[in-house]
């Protein structure tokens, strides 16, 4: 399949350069032994230095990229699968952008069809009530709430998703923690590189329909995954990555049981 030449607007020659840059071979992980990705490099935000992403966080899945798009929703849509931790972007029928994810628990809390009615450049922020009344110590504190910054957890931008003109408390926003990206979080909806949600962002509008997978659709469109030791997911089909993480677990295991034997002290001589 030919594929579109339209890129996010912001992103556009950062992702023509990378995508000729890796027209060779791509690696299935990068490494900090690469510098970051032009699109996820350091960039220049108003007031703000955005940094840049570091490649050790840039796995296949985590990295933004053109894919074909086997769903029926229509172009402008974005599509939220929490289960498989993607975003979707379709632009087209048949191709879309997809963009990795972190998932907080209340990124499991809504299902189905919203609207963005609200979009804000470094939103602030301010914990639920039911979040500081779970853990008062750690949210208590931050009750006032925190105003917008890089320091802030919903990042450089953030949208905010509504039904029926009511707020449903979902958003999806940037992220003070790049290295979450891809994984399960302890809160927050759905987050994204802050690099991601600022192109992202740039390429939404007011009343753009967002569609949230339920864990049915996404079995069906994206097959089971298997979480790793790291956080991360891989397809269950990736027997190779699944054998080497348990490969990993194991010999870490018996490393860690090596030194316990090592500094136990001696049995006192009977």
């Amino acid at each position: 399949m030919l594929k579109s030449t339209r890129f996010p607007k912001r992103a556009a020659l950062a992702l023509c350069v990378s995508l000729a840059l890796s027209a060779c071979s791509e690696p299935q992980m990068a490494t900090s032994s690469f510098s970051a990705p032009p699109e996820y490099a350091e960039r220049v935000d108003g007031e703000y230095v955005i940094p840049a992403v570091s490649p050790a966080y840039l796995n296949e899945r985590n990295r933004r990229q053109w894919v074909d798009y086997n769903g029926s929703e229509e172009p402008g849509t974005l599509v939220v699968d929490p289960f498989a931790r993607f975003l979707y972007h379709v632009v087209e029928p048949g191709l879309a952008m997809r963009f990795g994810i972190a998932v907080g628990r209340e990124g499991y809390g809504f299902r189905g069809d919203a609207d963005v009615r609200r979009r804000e450049e470094y939103p602030g922020w301010m914990p639920t009530q039911n979040m500081i009344r779970q853990e008062p110590d750690l949210y208590g504190p931050l009750a006032a709430g925190l105003p917008g910054g890089l320091d802030n957890p919903l990042g450089a931008r953030a949208l905010y998703l509504y039904r029926g003109g009511v707020d449903t408390m979902y958003r999806i926003h940037g992220t003070m923690d790049p290295s979450s990206i891809g994984k399960a979080t302890s809160a927050g909806c759905i987050r994204l590189f802050n690099q991601d949600i600022i192109d992202l962002f740039d390429e939404s509008e007011l009343g753009m329909h967002v569609k949230v997978r339920t864990q049915e659709e996404s079995l069906e469109l994206e097959g089971p995954v298997v979480a790793l030791s790291t956080g991360y997911l891989v397809a269950a089909t990736d027997i190779a990555a699944i054998e080497a993480d348990a490969a990993s677990v194991a010999a870490a295991a018996a490393a860690e049981a090596a030194v316990a034997e090592a500094t136990a002290p001696a049995a006192p001589a009977s």
